[in-house]
Formats: structure tokens, C-alpha cells, sequence
């Protein structure tokens, strides 16, 4: 796909969330559920082997995520929901914490394990609870401003390479990607290039303490679960 349709796709899929999000409720949270060993088994292609091997797994319950698998390298590895939605902008992104189909397998290294992690959980069982986007944000703030989140002094990093992701409606697994952490970054910092581009682009909460740089990788990167015997 070119960047121009790629683009495009990413726009189509942001004006129909923000369209529907006005009537946006959440579903019953079995819809968000998968079985045990699938969500361990999608959990780790996150990664490359080296990563995820002996990382721990953590599954989603009714009760927020709960560790699986115990790893031995720091490494935490998850699929996220939809309540990894953006807490700001881009706004049109924020409803996304409605839609039960969304799994981002993701792999925390050690450092991000320790400071970005608790915010996706603490995000996930906000919504677990009822909490809309607006809520989340707010409680959210609270908590960080507190101490009751871990502050973020650094930039961290965590891998997105599953061929698996489904990102949203018209967007799928898009490319393999490195996720950074980056306090306060602004898009400009990392080129200014466009949304949903191939190249370095700030995707969530541009100037906060919640800024994610995304860093798109060779596709042929992607990991698999294994096949089927």
C-alpha cells in the first residue's frame, strides 16, 4: 500500500470512530475476553523470540490484567484492548476504548514495564469499571499529578511487531513498529511527518507525559504464531 492510500485509510477509519462515538457504549466485557492460552500464545509474537521468550505474560480477566506466565527478564508482555486508546488526542482515537474487536500485542521492556505499563492497566481497569473516555483522562491526570503513577523521566521503549494487531476499523495490523515512550514530545521533535506514515510520527498525547513516538519497521519483520499442526 502506498503512503497516499495508507493515509487515506488511516483518515477514513478516524472520521467513522469519531462519527459513532456520540452513541459509543460499552459491550459486555466477555466480547473483550479470549481464551487463555490464545491470548498468551498472541501476547508474545509482540516480539522477536529474544524479547518475548522469557518474558512475563500478563492475560486480560474480567478484573484487569493478571500475570499468566511468569517471565525472568523484566520483559512484560500483553495484548491490549481498546482501553489503550489515546487519553487525549487524537481525539477522534479516544472512543476506541468501545470497540471489543481491537488486540495490540505489545512487549514492555524492563524499563517500560516499570513506568508506562501501570498507565495501560490503570487505563484498562478504569474502563473495566464504566469510565468514559473524558473519566479516564481525568483520573488519570490525578493520578499522575499524585505520584499513584509512576512519573516519567525517560524514554522508554516496547515493541509492537505481531502480524496479528488489529488496530481498528481500516487500519488492521498496520506495520511492525517500535513504541517509545517519549515525555512531552511533540510531533515536530521526531520530523513532523504525517499521521500513519512509514516514517518516526508522534500517535498519542503530543506534550504530555503520555506522548507516544511510533517508529514503524521493515514489515518482513513481523512475527507469527506458529502454524498449525
Amino acid at each position: 500500500m502506498s503512503f497516499r492510500s495508507l493515509t487515506t485509510v488511516v483518515l477514513i477509519a478516524a472520521t467513522a470512530t469519531s462519527a459513532g462515538a456520540q452513541q459509543s457504549k460499552y459491550p459486555p466485557v466477555e466480547r473483550y475476553l479470549m481464551p487463555r492460552d490464545a491470548e498468551i500464545a498472541l501476547a508474545r509474537t509482540g516480539a522477536p523470540a529474544g524479547i518475548s521468550a522469557h518474558a512475563t505474560v500478563k492475560v486480560l480477566t474480567k478484573n484487569g490484567f493478571t500475570v499468566a506466565q511468569q517471565g525472568d527478564n523484566g520483559n512484560v508482555c500483553m495484548v491490549m484492548r481498546g482501553f489503550s486508546a489515546p487519553t487525549y488526542t487524537p481525539a477522534q482515537f479516544r472512543d476506541l476504548v468501545y470497540d471489543p474487536a481491537i488486540h495490540a500485542p505489545i512487549c514492555f521492556t524492563a524499563p517500560a514495564a516499570k513506568t508506562a505499563l501501570p498507565y495501560y492497566e490503570m487505563r484498562t481497569n478504569l474502563a473495566l469499571a464504566g469510565k468514559d473516555p473524558d473519566q479516564i483522562a481525568a483520573a488519570l491526570k490525578t493520578a499522575y499529578a499524585s505520584g499513584a503513577l509512576p512519573h516519567r523521566d525517560a524514554a522508554t521503549i516496547a515493541y509492537m511487531w505481531s502480524a496479528h494487531q488489529h488496530l481498528g476499523s481500516g487500519i488492521d495490523a498496520w506495520h511492525p513498529h517500535m513504541m517509545i515512550f517519549a515525555p512531552n514530545y511533540e510531533n515536530a521533535m521526531v520530523g513532523g511527518n504525517a499521521f500513519g506514515s512509514p516514517l518516526p510520527q508522534v500517535t498519542d498525547d503530543a506534550g504530555t507525559p503520555f506522548t507516544v513516538v511510533v517508529v514503524p519497521v521493515d514489515d518482513a519483520l513481523a512475527v507469527r504464531l506458529p502454524a498449525s499442526r
